[in-house]
Order: structure tokens, then C-alpha cells, then sequence
């Protein structure tokens, strides 16, 4: 199984950017990872992997487990025209109690049970058989003799060795399957009857005179190792397993549902034993209740976040092998110890460029622009106070693989992110939200970088309004930083409650919605710590 790299919901360049490099990185170790998006990648991404040729991460939606990861019994299953007795076999061989019988396309068509086998011989009908000659052929280890019916379906007769001359009181006919030894009278009475099916036993011999007239009236005839008495108990099972189905429709669970939702369906319904089926209702196999809980988490590693709220959604169900990040700590937790690597820089992609000349592994082109490009979008081309010395280091050293000019290049790709025309309220919101838990209040904060406050600012209110319907679904604060890098500051739009704690978290002597804060453009260093500070004295 792939590890999968990801970053945070929302993501933003640095996130999708640093999951594909790290991904390549380690793949050039020799482990097997794949980059993956958890939400709708923003215009200024979209910009930066069309130009580095690079296809997009596909979505996850979640890392939850699910009936796939459970080790259950696959391709236990059984044709709804294979003996009874193979269907026995089966769930003996798989150690289930019931199994799903299905059609040639591997649908479901009935269940049996072992119940079903016992009640059936029990209750069943003793004398009427109707299967094929190949079932009944492998369940009586038969010998071929003459073939004539591919399906049998008729009455069993059985005359033994012991019995006296029967043939003037026994009337056959076309249909039935008479079990007989070497009784040359009986043998040619059902020739001549033209019955269905004669099964030898003990390995009796037949004679040529009456195997040639089996061929002209069509007579099928097998041999068995068995006595009749052997044949007669055995030959029942060799009845098609949709004979004695009782359950046409029986639950199924998906191999795409939820571990924790089939945990409820079976503790409602109580059964042992559950058919899993695909898209295409193809059934995959049995799950058991007894050993459900064996399965297989998936293994991720966490990049440019370290909070649960920000993750993908199942995250406690998977095993976190390693987080790289430069955000302050938040509340994921590991059972075991992993790799955790954490760096005051403006940018995680400086972390993972350090991380390739420290395993001399050479960066290609495209990853080196994908580096360089998160690179800048998080120092907002190196205006963001989060910037360091490292973050212009690789930067520079980036921009020499791809022979690129830093200016140049940043102006045009942040350009490419500034345009909110075809974006609506809600889309603008969460281009680049986070979220954060502040004791037992909520905090959320959007980022949006560009150029043309004034169209905001002509329809502010339906801005506001959304954050207020964001408040009255988690209380707390819900709040969006309009950054402009040329002005080197912010505008700030809040949910109504909040007005008292934004003024308060910066000093303001007054404060109103759309109001321009200098110098506030970094969310890591500037925004967060304040508002969070202001939350926890509350």
C-alpha cells in the first residue's frame, strides 16, 4: 500500500507544491508514496503546475477505513450451479458458516448457510436430483462411460446387489437416474427404458453389448468406486446450490463503505456472516464479524500542517508516519514515535529543499519550480515578515536549476492568484481558510491575496453576512485578511461578534469592516498569535 502525502484542506501552493516534491523525494529513496489533494486547488496552483508541466494530485476525500482494508475472505463465494457438497467444501475451506451464491456475472443471486446443507438433509427431498452430470461426476469421483445429457434432473433408483429380480416390478422411464451394479438384466431393462442417467457402482462392469446400446438409445452412464448406499447419500449433494437457497436478497455491505458504519449495521442486525459487493454489485467475498477487526490503517505523512481540524477527515484512523511542517504545534497525536520536523521558515518547501541536499538526491526542473514557486507564494515574494534567510537561500539556489528570473516569475504567478472575478463570496472565503480550536471556541481565519480590495469592498456586507452564518454554525471567531502585497498590509473583514476581539488583538483604537491593518501579512506570525491570545484570556 502507497503511502499517501497531503497537506492541509484548502490548500494552498506551498501545500500541493511541497506533498509533490516530498512525494518525488521519497519514492527517490526507494519507499512508494503518492501526492494527494485534500480540497479544490486555488487559481495561483492551477498557475504554477500548468507552467512546471505538472498533472494535478488527485483528491482524497478521506483516509477513514473502510470495508477494503479489512481482511476478509476474498472470493468467497459459489456459483449458483455448483454442487451443494463444493459449496460445503467452500466454507469449510474459507471457515465461514455462509456463503453468497451467485450467477455467472458474480452477482448475487441467494445465500447458504450450513444450516441450510443440515436442514436440506435432513428435511430435503431424498429421491429428486437436478444438477449437472460434471457435479455429480466430481462429488462420485466418477468414471466416464458414455455422455449423452449435460443436465440431469429426475428421480434416483437404486437397485443393489442384495436385491432380488426386480425388473418386472420396477417401471422406468426417460428421466430416471437408476444406481445399479452388475445386474446385465436391470442394466438393459433401463437401456432399453432409455433412462437419464446409470450410475455404476463398486466399479461394476458393464458389458460391450450393452454399452453399444446405450449409445443408440442415448444413454449416459458413469462409474463409481462407491456402493450404492455410498452413491445414494452422496448424490444429493450434488443438487445445484440455488436449489435450496431460502434467501434471495441478503444484506450486502459495499467494499467502499465506512469500517465504523458496518461496526453499526452488524450490531443491528446481528449476523455472523456478510457479502461484500463492488460498484457493480459484483460480490468480492465474505466479511466476518468475529474477524472484522483486522485490518489495515492507511499510512500518511502530513505536510505544512500539524492540526486535526486542518487534516483530512479520518486522520485518527490512519498512522501518521511523519509530519513536516513550519506552523505552530497543533493537536495531532501518534501512538507510536514518527518523524517530525518543524522549522521557523516561511515555507515548508525550504524544509523539503533542504531535505533533498541532505539525501544528495538532484531536484529536477519542474520539482525545483514547484519549490520555488511555493517559495514565494507563502513569503509573498519575500514580503511576509515569516520570511528567513533560508526561504531566500533556496529560493535563489531553485531559481539557478531552472535558469529563472525570482521577480519576474513571482510578480506573474501571484498575479495569476490575484483575480477574484469568476470567484463567488463563498469560494473567496475559502480559498485559503484554516481552522483552529481555541479551548471550546473556533477559529477561523481566510487569507486572500490581491490586488482589487474595491470590488470587495462594494459588496462587503454579503461578506459579513457569510461569516455571521459561519459563527451561528461553530461560535468563536470568523474572520478574512485581504492582503496586498504592493501596499504591504491587509484588509480585514470579521463576523459581527468578533469586532471587540479583532480590535483588541491589534491595538486598534477603532475598528470597522473592510479596514486596512499595515504591515499585518503574515497569517503564521501576525494574524494567528494575536487573535489566539485575545480567545484564550476569554
Amino acid at each position: 500500500m502507497n503511502t499517501l502525502i497531503f497537506g492541509h484542506r484548502n490548500p494552498d501552493t506551498d501545500s500541493i507544491c511541497s506533498c509533490i516534491a516530498l512525494s518525488y523525494l521519497k519514492n527517490a529513496l526507494g519507499e512508494k508514496t503518492v501526492p494527494r489533494a485534500i480540497g479544490h486547488l486555488n487559481n495561483e496552483t492551477k498557475f504554477v503546475l500548468k507552467y512546471f508541466n505538472i498533472p494535478e494530485p488527485q483528491y482524497l476525500n478521506d483516509v477513514k477505513i473502510r470495508i477494503r482494508d479489512i481482511h476478509y475472505r476474498k472470493k468467497a463465494y459459489v456459483n449458483e450451479n455448483d454442487s451443494i457438497y463444493n459449496a460445503y467444501l467452500t466454507m469449510q475451506n474459507f471457515e465461514i458458516t455462509a456463503i453468497p451464491i451467485v450467477n455467472n456475472n458474480r452477482k448475487i443471486t441467494g445465500f447458504l448457510s450450513m444450516k441450510d446443507v443440515a436442514r436440506f438433509l435432513i428435511e430435503g427431498n431424498k429421491d429428486s436430483i437436478h444438477t449437472s452430470l460434471n457435479n455429480i461426476i466430481n462429488i462420485l469421483n466418477a468414471e466416464l462411460l458414455t455422455k449423452y445429457n449435460d443436465i440431469i434432473d429426475g428421480r434416483m433408483v437404486i437397485i443393489n446387489n442384495q436385491s432380488s429380480n426386480l425388473q418386472d416390478e420396477i417401471l422406468l422411464d426417460y428421466s430416471d437416474i437408476l444406481i445399479v451394479g452388475n445386474r446385465y438384466k436391470i442394466l438393459e431393462q433401463a437401456i432399453n427404458s432409455k433412462v437419464k442417467l446409470i450410475i455404476l457402482a463398486i466399479n461394476s462392469v458393464i458389458d460391450e453389448e450393452l454399452i453399444e446400446k446405450a449409445k443408440v438409445n442415448s444413454v449416459t452412464i458413469i462409474r463409481s468406486k462407491m456402493t450404492s448406499y455410498e452413491i445414494a447419500n452422496m448424490i444429493r449433494l450434488s443438487n445445484y446450490t440455488i436449489s435450496i437457497n431460502t434467501c434471495d436478497n441478503p444484506i450486502t455491505v459495499y467494499d467502499d463503505d465506512y469500517y465504523d458504519e458496518f461496526q453499526l449495521l452488524a450490531k443491528k442486525t446481528k449476523h455472523t456472516n456478510y457479502p461484500i459487493v463492488n460498484k457493480k454489485k459484483e460480490c468480492l467475498g465474505v466479511i466476518q464479524t468475529n474477524l472484522s477487526n483486522e485490518f489495515e490503517r492507511k499510512k500518511v505523512i502530513l505536510v505544512d500542517h500539524n492540526n486535526y481540524e486542518q487534516s483530512v477527515e479520518g486522520i485518527e484512523e490512519a498512522i501518521v508516519m511523519e509530519i513536516i511542517d513550519h506552523h505552530n504545534l497543533g493537536m495531532i497525536g501518534t501512538k507510536t514515535p514518527i518523524n517530525f520536523r518543524c522549522m521557523t521558515v516561511g515555507c515548508t518547501s525550504t524544509i523539503i529543499y533542504k531535505m533533498f541536499v541532505e539525501k544528495n538526491i538532484e531536484i529536477p526542473q519542474n520539482i525545483a519550480g514547484l519549490l520555488l514557486s511555493a517559495i514565494i507564494s507563502d513569503t509573498l515574494l519575500f514580503t511576509s515578515p515569516s520570511t528567513t534567510d533560508d526561504d531566500i537561500d533556496a529560493a535563489n539556489k531553485l531559481a539557478n536549476i531552472i535558469n529563472i528570473d525570482i521577480n519576474e516569475y513571482g510578480y506573474k504567478m501571484l498575479k495569476a492568484s490575484s483575480s477574484i472575478d469568476k470567484l463567488t463570496v463563498n469560494e473567496q472565503i475559502y480559498e485559503d481558510y484554516k481552522s483552529y480550536t481555541v479551548g471550546k471556541l473556533h477559529l477561523g481565519i481566510s487569507q486572500l491575496i490581491t490586488m482589487d480590495f474595491e470590488k470587495i469592498n462594494n459588496n462587503i456586507d454579503e461578506y459579513v453576512n457569510k461569516l455571521d452564518e459561519l459563527n451561528s454554525v461553530t461560535p468563536g471567531v470568523n474572520v478574512i485578511f485581504i492582503t496586498d502585497i504592493f501596499k504591504k498590509g491587509s484588509y480585514v473583514i470579521y463576523n459581527t461578534r468578533a469586532k471587540e476581539i479583532i480590535m483588541n488583538a491589534f491595538n486598534l483604537k477603532e475598528i470597522y469592516e473592510g479596514m486596512f491593518i499595515p504591515s499585518i501579512m503574515s497569517r503564521k506570525k501576525q494574524m494567528l498569535p494575536p487573535i489566539m491570545e485575545i480567545l484564550e484570556m476569554q
